[in-house]
């Protein structure tokens, strides 16, 4: 299924007025990689809520000229005092085009809106996976992927030599 912002939903951007503005296109998503356990199952079924410890990374590469595959992956980890219940990761991937977006804006784009197109499609995933498990859906809440950006911005910085002098 891929469309795009102002895309007809074939998977085709459509031209704006003047033919030459910033476009995505989404070309493919895909369940890159999933796993889910139940290790203490069937007593994990019988009713006591866990504790749920929700993880989110975005990670983003080029394949070639203005290709460029968005990795979002979640893992879900659920405990029940200190035994596990269930864990769930989840890689789900997409392809995108990017064209006429200057080459500054195309990390945010990246890490940005090329997730908050996926994130549905990965949410679904994560709750039919945990469903099929056994237990209720898990929905995962919203996420600001603005603000997991900048804090990845300054994790980078804050990594990054202090006393760099030339």
């Amino acid at each position: 299924m891929s469309d795009t912002p102002g895309g007809n939903g074939n998977g085709e951007a459509l031209d704006n007025q003047s033919g030459n503005g910033p476009q995505i296109q989404v070309l493919a998503q895909y369940v890159k990689d999933l796993s889910f356990e139940n290790p203490s199952a069937p007593m994990s079924l019988q009713g006591q809520k866990p504790a749920l410890e929700v993880g989110v990374d975005v990670q983003g590469r080029g394949l070639g000229t203005d290709q460029y595959e968005v990795m979002l992956r979640v893992r879900a980890d659920a405990k029940t005092g200190s035994q596990t219940t269930f864990v769930c990761e989840l890689t789900y991937a997409g392809v995108f085009m990017l064209k006429g977006i200057p080459q500054e804006n195309v990390q945010p784009v990246l890490l940005i809106e090329c997730p908050r197109l996926l994130f549905p499609f990965a949410r679904r995933v994560v709750a039919d996976t945990t469903r099929d498990g056994g237990f209720p859906p898990l929905l995962l809440d919203p996420i600001d992927f603005a603000a997991l950006f900048r804090m990845q911005m300054a994790r980078q910085q804050g990594a990054q030599p202090q006393s760099v002098q030339a």
